[in-house]
């Protein structure tokens, strides 16, 4: 799939563009074996190979490491924003969504625009690696698994590698606070870890964390009872907790 030109941002636009690879290698690498697409090695350019301390790197894992420097020095202000974050059925039905701009003013403004998305991109392959789509002037990150896909939504000249980072950790954190079970009824029985886990993500717009072993222990200790050390409970103990504290969040 072709993909749109990124827009890069403040100080760090060097390194991004030294991390994106031409049409033609990238279209090369999409049908390779092992290793394939955004995940395929390639050799970098001197300066993105000083930063890296490698003269080889995969495009995923050379932005992970750029969005590591960012969050050390937090700025995360200067990154792309996120326009909605969506998890839907095989149908095209809400499992869970979080939208972070006022573009879609109404709920049936975003039903459409989640209806029109699922249509546009239900008979594609994105089973094994994200695929990357425009769509009503936007750019779209999407994964499937299971009877559930994955969207991430960002401005039309977002960098695109940042909006699959984000994904990424989405799809990996909620498989493990599912413990592998990716499916429609398992995330609607553990809706509030889902929603929980959007929110370590991303707030208002704002990239927060990409690491799915970072947001799914954050999600675990999210509301954890001050009476009992973190160290004394375990894990599901600590998620019993934190859907209490969200119940009692919602009925206030």
């Amino acid at each position: 799939m072709m993909m749109a030109t990124s827009k890069l941002f403040g100080r760090y636009s060097g390194f991004l563009e030294a991390a994106k690879v031409s049409s033609a290698s990238f279209a090369s690498s999409s049908s390779a074996g092992n290793g394939s697409g955004l995940n395929r090695v390639l050799p970098v350019s001197p300066q993105l190979g000083k930063f890296l301390g490698a003269s080889e790197a995969s495009r995923t894992d050379t932005i992970k490491k750029i969005w590591e420097y960012i969050k050390r020095h937090n700025l995360q202000d200067s990154c792309p924003s996120i326009k909605n974050i969506l998890l839907l059925d095989s149908d095209g039905n809400r499992v869970a969504v979080k939208y972070y701009s006022d573009e879609w003013l109404t709920n049936s403004a975003k039903e459409a625009f989640e209806k029109a998305l699922f249509s546009k991109t239900q008979k594609t392959n994105a089973r094994t690696e994200a695929e990357i789509a425009m769509f009503e002037n936007h750019i779209v990150v999407y994964k499937f698994v299971q009877d559930l896909h994955f969207f991430v939504t960002g401005a039309e000249g977002e960098n695109e590698l940042i909006l699959v980072t984000v994904l990424q950790g989405f799809f990996d954190a909620v498989g493990l606070l599912l413990r592998g079970n990716v499916d429609k009824k398992e995330a609607l029985e553990n809706l509030d870890l889902v929603l929980l886990c959007l929110d370590e993500i991303v707030d208002g717009g704002v990239i927060l964390e990409t690491d799915a072993n970072a947001i799914a222990g954050k999600v675990a200790s999210h509301s954890v009872d001050a009476a009992a050390p973190l160290s004394e409970q375990t894990i599901s103990q600590a998620l019993a907790t934190a859907r209490e504290h969200l119940a009692r969040s919602l009925l206030k």
